[in-house]
This record gives structure tokens, C-alpha cells and sequence, in this order.
């Protein structure tokens, strides 16, 4: 967007912003708030001597700041995510492995939804990579949410 450019904030969630420009949907990563007038988002930080079990934690803490841009719920609250494992090479390397889905296969915010979960998940300090697989099998469906993303949006 070139600066100066008007648009409105739709969304401001798991420190990103959703951004509606001219009939098209942005999505603004935290760490480049500043770009339109806000703080930007510290990234995620592990205590020293933190364990794998802290790492697993934090992961899946980022995976829960990845909102749907057109859903005000998390994608694990949505139960997007079929799959989250940390795997650690004989070399050290901290890899982790993510198999989602979407809401539908024709969304089409799902490149953006891959890339948040990737982006999120590499900002975790020890995580050298995040491999994010699209599948869509089984197809999802709202029995998948958790009770509470079925409260905020109304199907419970």
C-alpha cells in the first residue's frame, strides 16, 4: 500500500491487523504495526533453560495467535490445526511440522492463514524452520471447533 493510502482496521487480533483497503482485506503482521500507527508486537520469548515441553507450549501459544482474517476466532479454537509436532534433527535443528485445513477450500485467505502460522511459529527463538501443510482431509466442520469458538460465533 502506498503511503497515505485510507483504510480501516477490521480486525486487530493475536497482534496482527486485519486491514480493509479499497474492496480488498490486508493483513498487517505486529512486527510492522508501526506502518500504520501502531506499536509494534514484541516477538515470543522462552525463559532460560526452558524445556521442550516449554518450547511445545509456546508453540502452540503462537498457533492461538492466528485469527481467521474474516473469523474473530483463533484457527485452534476453529480446529483448523490437525497436526503440530517439534522435531529436532540429529544436527539440533528445531523443525516443526503443522498440517491445517480451512474453514473451505475455496478460502481465500488460506495462503495468507499458512503464511501467519509459518511466520508466527519462526519468531519462536530455537525454531530454525516451520513446514506448514494445506490438506483438506478429512474436511472440516464446525464440530471441530472448540465449545468456545462455537459460543462467539453463535452455533452452540
Amino acid at each position: 500500500m502506498p503511503a497515505g493510502t485510507i483504510g480501516y482496521i477490521t480486525q486487530a487480533l493475536g497482534g496482527s491487523y486485519t486491514v480493509f483497503v479499497e474492496g480488498n482485506l490486508f493483513r498487517v503482521a505486529g512486527q510492522d504495526g508501526d506502518a500504520i500507527g501502531k506499536e509494534i508486537q514484541p516477538p515470543p520469548t522462552l525463559p532460560e533453560g526452558a524445556t521442550k515441553a516449554d518450547l511445545e507450549s509456546l508453540i502452540w501459544q503462537q498457533l492461538g495467535t492466528c485469527y481467521d482474517p474474516e473469523i474473530p476466532v483463533s484457527i485452534v479454537e476453529l480446529g483448523l490445526i490437525y497436526r503440530c509436532e517439534l522435531q529436532t534433527g540429529d544436527d539440533g535443528e528445531n523443525v516443526v511440522e503443522v498440517e491445517m485445513t480451512l474453514t473451505a477450500p475455496g478460502c481465500g485467505m488460506g495462503d495468507i492463514l499458512v503464511a501467519d502460522v509459518r511466520d508466527k511459529i519462526e519468531l519462536i527463538p530455537t525454531i530454525n524452520r516451520a513446514d506448514v501443510e494445506l490438506t483438506f482431509d478429512p474436511p472440516w466442520n464446525y464440530q471441530m471447533m472448540s465449545e468456545s469458538a462455537k459460543l462467539q460465533t453463535g452455533m452452540l
